[in-house]
């Protein structure tokens, strides 16, 4: 098998992916101690459980048994909070750099300077990229450019915004990802397979998106698990929003009750999956009223979570569903990770797979069953019915103006 270090690596999607693709995380390296016992659980890798900022490179690379450019490839997702989309909103014309958590970059580019693998990859949120605000992304290639200087190699890093919806895995969510390859052969990224409309797939030949049903219609529907019951103010509600819906059904411009004003409240606020449709991005902490919710009115279960970023059926967890989301939601859906393995086997390192097969590509199940009935809207909630104004748009509602407020004091 092709060797892999990894670094960042949570609960293992990228390296799940990759070795569904044929190669072997030699050495993980990750921090959070519910992720590290979750590796060990399931692989028999070499996981150095510390924070990278205090791992040396000569001791990863003894881990793994490699010296200096023997590693095929290194992964991973530096976690990057200021270069979300809730840091861009919540930080507005901040120099995102100059946060601390942003140092997992640099530790990055460390660890390629020191161990020269012949091909990278590094996957992050897509604000990483933000026109305007790209100097994470930046750093990242000057990092690179910087590297090729002293060492004489010749990475052209190569960079794209998937969605992985477009690529088989039953859920929208779009990262960024950065390829290269140390001999300065230039990646180019695969073209999304699956699309949403029959008119995209006449005329460009895509498959239909994958949809939660596909992902999770042969598992129980029905689950008496307390700890899938919704809690919190808003719990009632939602089993009066249709599937596919959120809070906007009950605003005046949808057709519910007047509850809302228009875009008043985030997307995921109260947002319930459709059984025609791929899940909506999982978050990895949300609130007790932050979708995606089942469609039969609570809280994914911790397989639900797994299918829907398509990790592999044998993958299991032994912690809180909490911990589960946690994990699951800050991973790489691992049957994208094992589409730009395939790729970069083929095109960088002179080692196709003969099988086509996708070993985590979820099948298309038979049409699903018709959309759950909605309830009435709870008493709880009619005092709320009436005139509700709606947002008044980008950067000007009230976090906006308190930030702008904020910035003209400084």
């Amino acid at each position: 098998m092709l060797k892999a270090i990894s670094l960042f690596t949570g609960a293992g999607g990228l390296d799940l992916g990759f070795e569904a693709a044929g190669f072997k995380t030699r050495v993980a390296v990750e921090m959070d101690h519910v992720c590290c016992e979750t590796l060990r659980l399931n692989r028999r890798w070499s996981v150095i459980e510390d924070d990278l900022r205090v791992v040396t490179s000569k001791h990863l690379l003894k881990t793994a048994q490699l010296a200096p450019g023997e590693a095929d490839i290194l992964i991973g997702g530096p976690p990057c909070q200021p270069f979300s989309k809730n840091g861009y909103w919540a930080n507005g014309d901040a120099p995102r750099l100059n946060d601390p958590n942003a140092d997992t970059l640099n530790e990055y580019l460390r660890v390629v300077r020191d161990t020269q693998p012949k091909t990278l990859l590094l996957e992050n949120v897509y604000g990483l990229a933000y026109a305007g605000k790209s100097e994470g992304l930046d750093r990242i290639l000057d990092g690179i450019r910087d590297i090729n200087k002293k060492a004489k190699t010749r990475y052209a890093p190569v960079w794209a915004v998937l969605d992985a919806a477009g690529y088989g895995v039953p859920q929208r969510r779009e990262r960024i990802f950065l390829i290269a390859s140390r001999d300065g052969r230039e990646f180019k990224f695969p073209q999304p397979t699956h699309g949403e409309s029959s008119v995209d797939q006449l005329t460009t030949a895509l498959q239909p998106f994958h949809t939660a049903w596909d992902a999770l219609g042969d598992l129980p529907q029905r689950l008496n698990d307390v700890d899938l019951q919704l809690t919190g103010k808003w719990a009632d509600l939602l089993p009066s929003i249709p599937e596919g819906q959120n809070y906007l059904w009950h605003t005046p411009r949808g057709r519910g009750l007047p509850l809302f004003g228009w875009r008043t409240r985030y997307w995921s606020f109260l947002l319930k999956l459709s059984k025609h449709k791929p899940s909506w991005t999982i978050q990895a902490q949300p609130g007790p009223a932050t979708g995606p919710f089942h469609w039969t009115n609570r809280k994914l279960s911790a397989r639900e979570l797994a299918r829907l970023q398509t990790f592999p059926n044998d993958f299991k967890f032994d912690c809180d569903r909490s911990e589960v989301q946690r994990m699951v939601g800050n991973a790489v859906p691992s049957l994208l990770a094992e589409i730009l393995a395939r790729e970069i086997r083929r095109q960088l390192l002179d080692a196709p797979l003969r099988s086509q097969k996708l070993k985590l590509m979820p099948p298309h199940r038979r049409i699903a069953p018709r959309r759950h009935s909605v309830a009435p809207v709870h008493g709880t909630y009619l005092s709320l019915k009436g005139a509700h104004a709606e947002h008044p748009g980008v950067r000007l509602g009230p976090r906006a103006r308190l930030r702008a407020a904020e910035l003209a004091d400084q």
